[in-house]
């Protein structure tokens, strides 16, 4: 087999298309296929036709058919009489090849030229026969007519091709600007919703005037200001003029720089909102663009960050102050004590040591207040209905109202439980309806009113769940705006010297917010004020069983000769404290603070039946005498005091170490003695 056309590589620089066409046209070079047995033969007609195209040979019939699954052939020319497969048999194959089905099949033949044979031919698939001994004029001729033919065709076909790829690339040209328009018209579409669900407006304006004189051109105008486009657009006045006096100057200032400034404006509604104003001068120096944007919720957040900062402080503040306090009680307190147990008092001095042991106990009553606030008092949170808070309160309350004011509770049978300290609710409670009755001198209606809310989305800055909402609602004056963010703070106090500590909002705050809710207050003055406790919600009523008695009078017998280890670094505290002890029949040994207590735990371990500790100690806390102690003597029995600690410390303390807090009275502490030893 003699293989004269080749097919060229394909160039890296070609494209898909440009490489689809350079392929299309070598497949379309006109090849002539000769098929012959005789050597001769192949040899005299591929000299004769190898100027009209390319020739292939081929000297068998299998062999012609392993050509034709390679290429394409303008014509074949096919002796009829060869061995194994002669030319009727392979004409018969190749028809029925779906690639070469449409050749043309030239016979060639020696010596029948009989109509039989001719027909039988034809049927075969051939399209003309020539006959040997070979004419090569007649050759030529027929041969030339079949080439040219595949030549037209395939140039046709080419054509057809080069068209359809331009047609394809139009098609996909047009279809990108299509698309690119769409996508435009999607951009701009987006931007303008975008503008429009903004607090935003944007402006230009020109730079020649002294004042700035804004032209609005996008942006949700009306969202912003609450009034329509075309009234701000009609001129400069109805903009100037809402702008708040304090900073119209500054708003209207003409722009030769990249400026921002934040100004009061006032909303179509009547209120101030905060607009920040940046602007920049554009490149034709001749004018400015701008944007207007509603910062007034930013300017919230940023107040109640500082309030909440404020109150922190405050609280942390007031926090220290009760630790020191609470000693100076728990001296008087003690001391108090001792003078009544151990003298002899006349009716008159029994009088004043009564009178100041009550001013005593209401300083103890303003520390607990003030430790509520800063939310570092010990609670004791359980289930808690607010239908027994409201039984427990109802009858305290009635004489303290009088005739002119009138309590309503709305509490429905749902109402959920919530889990707090009762005792503080019922306190927080108190003092917030008496906060409302001294609000409506004239007299008015106090509502009490329980909702279930679910909360989500860290609203009011609480955690995702459920909560009772429990609002108090009077009639009163209402609070002057001005006043709004100081009534929470401690000892603030609109009421006359004397007729309040300013601690009844701020104790109910940190009540709320040491339960794990929140107190949110809303006033209008001549409306009145409503106040809300945020509490979270419990899943059942815990049954509170009755206390026992307050003291065993056999207990002091039980505990006469117990060697207790006493230690505070307050001397006044540790001497009364000693002294009362003492008192009660037990063996008291004193320690001035915790190294000292940890010296004398180390010398003699077994020494003492207790020990009674101060929580907070310089360098040595109380927890860590214990925790010593008990390293030396597992389960060493031990009473922790304090005057004031973190509940987050106070929580790491064993389990089995009972609690007291400062001032604590005698009987309470020999009780948890007692209580501590069993």
């Amino acid at each position: 087999m003699n293989v004269r056309a080749r097919l060229a590589p394909l160039d890296e620089n070609q494209t898909s298309s440009e490489a689809a066409e350079a392929e299309f046209g070598r497949a379309g070079a006109a090849r002539i296929l000769i098929v012959d047995d005789d050597e001769r033969n192949l040899l005299a007609l591929a000299e004769v036709l190898r100027d009209i195209a390319d020739v292939v040979t081929a000297s068998s019939g299998e062999q012609a058919l392993r050509c034709l699954l390679k290429e394409q052939f303008a014509v074949i020319i096919l002796d009829v009489l060869m061995p194994d497969m002669d030319g009727y048999e392979t004409a018969r194959l190749i028809r029925t090849r779906e690639q070469s089905r449409d050749t043309p099949i030239i016979f060639l033949t020696a010596i029948n030229k009989e109509d039989a044979h001719l027909l039988k031919g034809y049927d075969s698939g051939a399209v003309d026969y020539v006959f040997k001994p070979l004419q090569p004029l007649i050759v030529r001729s027929k041969v030339s007519v079949f080439v040219s033919l595949y030549q037209k065709t395939r140039e046709i076909e080419e054509k057809a091709i080069v068209q359809q790829r331009l047609l394809s690339e139009r098609l996909a040209a047009e279809q990108e600007r299509t698309r690119a328009v769409e996508q435009l018209h999607e951009v701009e579409e987006f931007n303008e919703l975008l503008l429009r669900s903004l607090p935003l407006a944007l402006y230009t304006a020109e730079t020649g005037s002294v004042a700035l004189r804004r032209r609005f051109v996008a942006g949700n105008i009306a969202a912003l200001t609450g009034f329509e486009g075309a009234s701000l657009q009609s001129g400069a006045e109805l903009w100037d003029e809402r702008i708040h006096a304090e900073d119209r100057a500054s708003a209207n200032r003409a722009v030769s720089a990249e400026r921002s400034v934040e100004f009061r404006w006032q909303h179509a509604d009547g209120s101030y909102r905060y607009f920040l104003d940046q602007a920049i001068p554009l490149a034709d120096g001749s004018s400015v663009a701008g944007s207007v944007r509603d910062v007034t919720e930013q300017h919230r957040l940023q107040e109640q960050l500082l309030q909440a900062q404020k109150l922190d402080a405050l609280g942390k503040l007031t926090g220290g102050i009760a630790h020191d306090f609470n000693n100076l009680l728990a001296s008087v307190l003690g001391g108090l004590n001792l003078i009544e147990r151990r003298t002899a008092l006349d009716e008159k001095s029994a009088q004043v040591l009564g009178m100041t042991r009550h001013a005593a106990m209401q300083g103890k009553e303003l520390i607990s207040r003030m430790l509520a606030f800063s939310r570092r008092q010990s609670l004791m949170p359980q289930s808690v209905s607010l239908h027994a808070v409201k039984e427990a309160l109802e009858a305290m309350l009635a004489p303290v109202l009088g005739g002119l004011v009138v309590l309503n509770w709305d509490l429905s049978d749902d109402c959920w439980p919530v889990f707090v300290d009762q005792s503080q609710l019922e306190l927080a409670l108190m003092n917030l309806i008496i906060n409302a009755r001294d609000a409506m001198p004239g007299g008015g209606t106090i509502a009490v009113r329980a909702t279930n809310q679910e909360i989500g989305d860290g609203d009011f800055g609480l955690s995702n769940g459920q909560y009772v909402n429990l609002s108090i609602i009077d009639t009163g004056a209402g609070i002057p705006p001005e006043l709004l963010d100081k009534v929470m703070e401690p000892f603030f106090t609109t009421k006359d010297v004397g007729k309040g500590t300013g601690l009844g909002l701020s104790t109910a705050y940190g009540f709320a917010r040491q339960s794990g809710g929140v107190l949110q207050l809303r006033s209008a003055m001549g409306t009145g004020t409503t106040i809300e406790l945020w509490l979270p919600r419990a899943e059942a009523v815990t049954e509170v069983a009755a206390a026992g008695p307050a003291h065993d009078h056999g207990r002091s017998e039980a505990l006469r000769g117990r060697k207790v280890l006493l230690v505070d670094d307050a001397p006044g505290v540790r001497e009364i404290t000693r002294a009362q002890l003492s008192d009660e029949g037990l063996d008291v040994t004193v320690a001035a603070d915790g190294s000292e207590a940890l010296s004398l735990l180390e010398a003699a371990p077994g020494r003492f039946d207790i020990i009674v500790t101060d929580f907070a100690m310089p360098s040595v806390s109380g927890l860590d005498v214990i925790n010593f102690a008990r390293s030396k003597r597992s389960s060493y029995p031990a009473v922790l005091v304090t005057g004031y600690a973190d509940q987050a410390q106070l929580a790491s303390r064993p389990a089995d170490v009972p609690l007291l807090h400062k001032p604590c009275d005698r009987v309470a502490l020999v009780a948890a003695i007692a209580s501590a030893l069993a």
